[in-house]
């Protein structure tokens, strides 16, 4: 696992015979509100998603549906989380690069966001975000 940075996060499961439900509430379950969701899906086999860094936005990251694997990467430290339940992600905090692979057939990411769009937060030079990273070190 990656030091304290990213973590995963189990979430409520509330089962039942006629199907389990689990629900996310913004700053109970996790660190921020949320102020956007997508979702990534239909991703041919062998791809990979992600391949960047943001400079202030939080993530946190589920398997919907399927699995998947979340690579992430602080500067300094590299760790590997396999997402394959719906009723647990992984928190990842800004100025933590991140790429998501292994995707079975029908997995579905869904992603909760602390900020909207905006193209200016991401950092998709990895040279860059290193330097960033370590800045933010010091």
């Amino acid at each position: 696992m990656l030091s304290s940075k990213t973590r995963l996060i189990d979430l409520p499961k509330i089962e039942d015979p006629r199907g389990n439900l689990t629900f996310i509430e913004e700053c109970n379950q996790i660190p921020f509100k949320i102020k956007r969701v997508y979702y990534v899906y239909d991703i041919p086999g062998g791809e990979t998603r992600g391949g960047h860094a943001h400079k202030k936005q939080r993530e946190f990251v589920v398997a919907a549906s399927g699995s998947f694997d979340v690579v992430v990467d602080d500067g300094t430290e590299k760790g590997r989380h396999h997402l394959d339940r719906s009723y647990y992600g992984l928190y990842v905090p800004e100025l933590v690069w991140r790429e998501l692979d292994n995707f079975s057939t029908g997995s579905v990411c869904l992603v909760l966001a602390s900020d909207l769009f905006d193209e200016a937060d991401y950092i998709r030079d990895y040279a860059t975000f290193r330097e960033a990273a370590k800045r933010s070190k010091r």
